[in-house]
C-alpha cells in the first residue's frame, strides 16, 4: 500500500542562508580551495536542509534538490548527456560539470536561458542523434541513503523526462530531442528501480513544461512515458509536479496515468482547482494542493488557502497541502532581516515561514482549524494591516497616471530621430560600447561595506566612487571604445539600486535568491505605489560626461525588469504597477537629457521573462509591457538616443514586441547562440540599430580577436554596417579586470578590423 505523502514543499533554496555555496564555489574556481572543501560545504548545506525541514514538521521532505550550479545540468549529467567536446577535456567529473556551465579557455559553455517565467537561469542541454542516455550519476540514490542515515526519509526530486527534452536544444538541424524520449525513459526506469531498492517510497518528477501550450504529439509522448514509468513493477510511488500555471489538457493525461500523485500549482491560476474537481481520474490519487505561493514573499491568507484546499476534498484520494512550486525562488528566512521596515516585515513570508504555513494548513486540514487558531489569528491580522496601510497608496501617483494622454507614450518618426542622432553623436560604423557595469573591485565593495557599517560618511563614499568612475572612463578611452559608460561602481544591483531610491519599495539585507551558479540577487520588495522623490543617476552620469568628449550613456533599468526582478505587490494588476515605475523612469530620462547626456539606455532584460506560458495570455502582457517602456522613454528630443538591452531569453516569442519598443538601438545576448537571434530580427524587418553580443560575460574565458571578428562577420550577413553595434552580451560587474580588459581590447580590435 502506498504511504501518504502529507504536507510538503516542492523544493528549497540551496545557496545557504549566508550564501555559503557561493563563497565555496568561487573559492574553488579561483584555486583557493580543493574539491574536498567544496563538497564538504555542500554536504553540510543539504544535511542542514533535510534536518530543518523534518524538524519543521513536514510530512514529506524533498531531497536531491541541491545543485552545485543548476538542476537541469544535473539531470543532463545524471543521464549521460555530456557533449563530446566536454567529455574529451580529460577533466574529473566535477570539473567537466563546471566546464559545461562556465566553459574553459578552449571550449565555450552551454547556452543559458531563463527557467520558464522566472529569473532563474538554467543551462540548455544539447541533444542529438549521437546522444546516448544511460544512468551515469547516482547522486539521487546516494543522497537518499545519506538522509536515511541521519534519520530523515527524503523524497528524491528530478526534472521529469518530458520537461528535460522540451527544454533541450538539438545539436543538429532538423533533429527533435523528443525523438530520444524512449531511450531517456529507459534511463529513468533504471534510476527509479535503484531508488526503490534503496528504500525510497516516493519520487517527485517535475514537469513544469506542462504549464505551457503543448501539441497533441507532446501530450501523446507524455501519456506513453508515464504509462511506461507507472507500469514498472519495482519503483517508488510517483508524484508528478506541475507548476507555473494550469497544466491544461495534460491534467487529464496524468490523471489517467498509472501514477500515485500529482502536485498542482493553485496560485498562478486558481481556476486550476475547478479543473481538478471536474477530473474524475484523480479520485484514486494523492493531490498536493499548491496553495502557498512558492515564488512571491507575501504572507498567505491562511483562511483563503484553507478554503481552497478544502473544496478539493473528495476530488482526490488524498488532499494535502504544499507550495505552488519549489521555494528556490524565495529567500531563506524573514527573521534574519533586522533592518527591514517594521510595518512591512509582518506582511512577508520567506522559505522558513512558508514551510510553517504549509505545516499549519496541513494540521488544520487533518485536525480542524481550531488546533491552529492562534496561527490563523496572527495571519489574519497581518493580512488586514497590509490592506489598510495608508502608505500603500499615493494619490499623487494615481492622479498623474489618470492624466496621461496617448501621445505621452510616443516619440517622433525613427527616420527623423536617426538623422538627428547621427549629427549629434558622429559615431563610426560598428560603434563599440559596453552594456553598463564594469567589474566591482575589492576596493569598491569595501567602501560600500564601510558606508553601511558607519566607518565612512556619505561624502567620503561618494568621492571614492567618483574616483572609480574617473578610472573607468580613462580605461575605456585607452581601449578605444566609442560610447562610454560610467561603470556603475555606486550600484549594488541594477534593480535594488533604484528600488532603494523610490517610494513604494523596501530592501532586505539577507534576502538572497539564486539567479544561476554562484550568482545571487536580492530582489527588492515592491509593496506600494511607486514615486521618484529625486534624481537617482544624474550626478554620476554627468560627472562621467565631464571627463570625456565621447558620449556617455545614462544607465537605467526599465519598468518590466524592475517588476520581474522584484517581489511585486499582488493587490493590483501588474500593468498598473509597471506604469507607476515607468513614470519614475521617465522623469529620470528627462533629467539625464537636461544634464547633457545624449545616450540613455533603459534595460529590459526581463521582457521575455514575464511572458505568460500560454499563448492566449501573451497579447495582454506584451501590450502593457511595451506601453510602459514607451512611457518611460518618450517626451525627449529626437537627438537623444534611446538604447535597450535584452539578455538570455528565447527572443522569437517577443520579436514583435522588441520592434514595438521603438528603441533606437537594441543590444541582445548572442555570443553563446552564435548570432541565431538575428534571423528572427530580419524576419520581422527590424530596421533599428542592433548590438548582438560578441563576448559572453557569464563565462570567465577571454575570447580572442579572431573569435569575435568571426561573430561580427556573421552578424554583418544579417545586419548592415550602418546599423550594427559591437558590445558584450551583458554587464561586466561579475567579471574581473584581468578578464575584462583583454576581452574589450580584443572586441575593439575586432570591430576596427571588420569596419568597412
Amino acid at each position: 500500500m502506498t504511504s501518504k505523502i502529507g504536507s510538503t514543499v516542492l523544493g528549497h533554496p540551496r545557496i545557504g542562508p549566508n550564501r555559503e555555496l557561493k563563497r565555496a564555489l568561487e573559492s574553488y574556481w579561483a584555486g583557493r580551495s580543493v574539491e574536498a572543501d567544496l563538497r564538504e560545504v555542500a554536504r553540510r548545506l543539504w544535511e542542514d536542509t533535510w534536518r530543518g525541514l523534518a524538524e519543521a514538521g513536514l510530512d514529506s521532505v524533498p531531497g536531491n534538490t541541491f545543485s552545485y550550479y543548476d538542476h537541469v545540468l544535473d539531470t543532463a549529467v545524471t543521464f549521460g548527456a555530456v557533449p563530446r567536446r566536454y567529455a574529451e577535456l580529460g577533466l574529473g567529473a566535477l570539473d567537466t560539470y563546471f566546464a559545461m556551465a562556465r566553459g574553459t579557455e578552449a571550449v565555450p559553455p552551454l547556452e543559458m536561458t531563463k527557467w520558464f517565467d522566472t529569473n532563474y537561469h538554467y543551462l540548455v542541454p544539447e541533444i542529438g542523434p549521437d546522444t546516448s542516455f544511460s544512468l551515469t550519476d547516482r547522486t539521487a540514490v546516494e543522497q537518499f541513503l545519506q538522509a536515511r542515515e541521519l534519520g530523515v526519509e527524503i523524497r528524491p526530486v528530478l526534472v521529469g523526462p518530458l520537461t528535460f527534452l522540451l527544454l533541450s536544444k538539438p545539436s543538429e538541424e532538423d533533429f527533435d530531442p523528443l525523438d530520444k524520449l524512449a531511450e531517456l525513459t529507459d534511463a529513468y526506469e533504471q534510476l527509479l528501480g535503484e531508488l526503490h531498492r534503496a528504500g525510497a517510497r516516493w519520487v517527485q518528477l517535475d514537469e513544469p513544461a506542462l504549464a505551457a501550450d503543448r501539441t497533441p504529439q507532446e501530450l501523446d509522448a507524455l501519456r506513453n512515458t508515464y504509462r511506461r514509468l507507472g507500469d514498472l513493477a519495482e519503483r517508488p510511488a510517483i508524484l508528478t509536479a506541475c507548476y507555473f500555471g494550469d497544466p491544461g489538457d495534460a491534467l487529464g493525461v496524468l490523471a489517467a496515468a498509472p501514477i500515485e500523485g500529482l502536485a498542482l500549482d493553485l496560485v498562478t491560476e486558481p481556476s486550476t482547482a475547478d479543473r481538478v474537481v471536474a477530473t474524475p481520474g484523480l479520485r484514486d490519487k494523492a493531490l498536493v494542493a499548491g496553495v502557498i505561493d512558492g515564488r512571491n514573499i507575501w504572507r498567505a491568507d491562511l483562511d483563503r488557502c484553507m478554503t481552497a484546499a478544502a473544496t478539493l476534498l473528495g476530488s482526490a484520494g488524498e488532499v494535502s497541502i504544499g507550495t505552488s512550486c519549489s521555494l528556490l525562488h524565495v529567500p531563506y528566512d524573514v527573521d534574519a532581516e533586522t533592518n527591514l521596515d517594521p510595518q512591512v516585515k509582518p506582511w512577508l513570508s520567506f522559505a522558513a515561514q512558508k514551510v510553517r504555513e504549509v505545516v499549519t494548513l496541513g494540521r488544520a486540514l487533518r485536525e480542524g482549524r481550531e488546533v491552529v487558531e492562534p496561527e490563523l489569528i496572527e495571519a489574519r491580522a497581518a493580512v488586514a494591516d497590509r490592506v489598510r496601510a495608508e502608505r500603500v497608496r499615493d494619490n499623487r501617483v494615481r492622479a498623474r497616471l489618470d492624466s496621461l494622454r496617448p501621445q505621452d507614450s510616443r516619440r517622433t518618426d525613427y527616420a527623423k530621430r536617426r538623422e538627428a542622432q547621427q549629427k549629434s553623436l558622429r559615431l563610426p560604423p560598428l560603434p563599440t560600447t559596453t552594456i553598463g557595469s564594469f567589474p566591482q573591485t575589492t576596493d569598491v565593495r569595501k567602501a560600500r561595506a564601510a558606508l553601511r557599517a558607519g566607518r565612512i560618511d556619505a561624502a567620503t563614499y561618494r568621492q571614492r566612487m567618483r574616483d572609480e568612475v574617473e578610472r573607468v572612463i580613462a580605461l575605456q578611452e585607452d581601449i578605444g571604445l566609442d560610447v562610454l559608460v560610467h561603470g556603475e561602481p555606486e550600484r549594488n544591483d541594477m534593480v535594488q539600486y533604484f528600488a532603494e531610491q523610490l517610494d513604494g519599495f523596501a530592501a532586505t539585507d539577507n534576502g538572497w535568491v539564486q539567479s544561476y551558479g554562484s550568482r545571487c540577487v536580492r530582489p527588492p520588495i515592491l509593496f506600494g505605489d511607486v514615486r521618484r522623490p529625486e534624481p537617482m543617476t544624474v550626478e554620476w552620469a554627468a560627472h562621467a560626461q565631464r571627463l570625456t568628449d565621447k558620449p556617455v550613456k545614462g544607465m537605467l533599468t526599465g519598468p518590466v525588469t524592475m517588476l520581474a526582478w522584484s517581489f511585486v505587490r499582488d493587490d493590483q494588476p501588474q500593468a498598473d504597477t509597471a506604469r507607476q515605475v515607468a513614470l519614475a523612469i521617465r522623469d529620470e530620462v528627462r533629467d539625464l537629457e537636461a544634464a547633457g547626456i545624449r545616450v540613455v539606455q533603459v534595460d529590459e532584460p526581463a521582457l521575455r521573462e514575464l511572458l505568460p506560458l500560454r499563448a492566449e495570455q501573451r497579447p495582454a502582457y506584451l501590450e502593457w509591457a511595451v506601453e510602459s517602456f514607451r512611457l518611460a522613454t518618450s517626451g525627449i528630443a529626437e537627438a537623444t538616443q534611446i538604447h535597450t538591452h535584452l539578455c538570455y531569453s528565447e527572443f522569437g516569442d517577443v520579436i514583435d514586441a522588441i520592434v514595438a519598443l521603438d528603441a533606437d538601438v537594441t543590444s541582445i545576448e548572442a555570443a553563446r547562440s552564435r548570432m541565431e537571434v538575428l534571423a528572427d530580427l530580419n524576419e520581422v524587418g527590424f530596421d533599428r540599430g542592433v548590438g548582438p553580443g560578441v563576448y559572453d560575460i557569464h563565462s570567465p574565458r577571454v575570447p580572442d580577436e579572431e573569435e569575435m571578428e568571426e561573430l561580427l562577420r556573421a552578424a554583418l550577413k544579417a545586419v548592415p554596417a550602418d546599423r550594427l553595434w559591437v558590445n558584450p552580451d551583458c554587464g561586466l560587474k561579475t567579471r574581473d579586470y584581468p578578464q575584462v580588459e583583454p576581452a574589450l581590447r580584443n572586441m575593439t580590435d575586432a570591430a576596427h578590423r571588420t569596419r568597412p
